[in-house]
């Protein structure tokens, strides 16, 4: 079974890639240029109607989402997920799509504040403000932060384990929370999350990591200390 990864350096294909790296899967890697918006493309939008980064050709077809494409991968492959039955598979299940309905989308907006309220400078401020803003009533990005660090401190207890999909899912949106926009970084210190500061220390001394960070110009310690990317193709914005 061979895949073909439709990808942009330091988008969320990075995600699958970083999967298909550690499950050790034959892959091939097509350029999505964002540099020259091939995203917004027709051939592109064949494959992912959205229009958005990644697309994963399979065997049974094209998928986009990339939480759907984690555990499918997972599932197909009987890897890096608890399996179906499994005690530990209900809260795997509820935190891998609240990272995706809640943590990713939120970052969406951080990211693209126009798409959401316009052009206004003013109400794009407002919004990234409110996003980045702990509060106890609101589920912002720090809130989010802290419902996953309590779910893999819950996890740390029970001793070592494997990688799952859900890990480099996470370990890539902190990435991003440090480095992504401009201007509007600082307010994710890892300290106050010590579980999640565990997860991306524990995923750096795997060999995909490395790989992938090589492959996609992102530095020695692309979680740990992160930093804008360097591609050898494309763009990551």
């Amino acid at each position: 079974m061979s895949y073909v990864l439709h990808y942009a350096p330091d988008n969320a294909s990075m995600i699958v890639r970083l999967v298909l790296e550690d499950l050790g899967l034959p892959y091939q890697v097509a350029l999505v240029d964002r540099a020259v918006q091939a995203h917004q493309s027709t051939a592109f939008r064949a494959l992912n109607p959205a229009g958005l980064i990644p697309a994963l050709e399979t065997p049974q077809g094209v998928m986009f989402e990339t939480a759907a494409i984690l555990l499918w991968l997972a599932d197909t492959h009987r890897a890096m997920a608890p399996e179906p039955g499994s005690a530990r598979r209900p809260a795997f299940l509820s935190t891998l799509f609240f990272t995706s309905n809640t943590l990713h989308a939120q970052l969406r907006m951080m990211f693209y504040p126009w798409k959401y309220v316009g052009p206004d400078d003013e109400a794009q401020a407002r919004l990234r403000t409110k996003l980045r803003t702990a509060s106890a009533a609101d589920m912002a990005l720090p809130g989010a932060l802290t419902v996953l660090d309590r779910y893999y401190a819950s996890l740390d207890k029970d001793g070592a384990r494997a990688p799952w999909v859900l890990d480099y899912y996470i370990a890539c949106i902190l990435r991003w929370c440090r480095i992504y926009p401009a201007r509007w970084t600082g307010w994710c210190d890892l300290g106050a999350y010590p579980a999640l500061d565990r997860l991306t220390k524990m995923l750096e001394t795997r060999p995909s990591v490395d790989r992938v960070a090589r492959a996609e110009g992102l530095g020695a310690h692309p979680f740990t200390a992160p930093q804008l990317p360097t591609p050898p193709e494309g763009s990551a914005l």
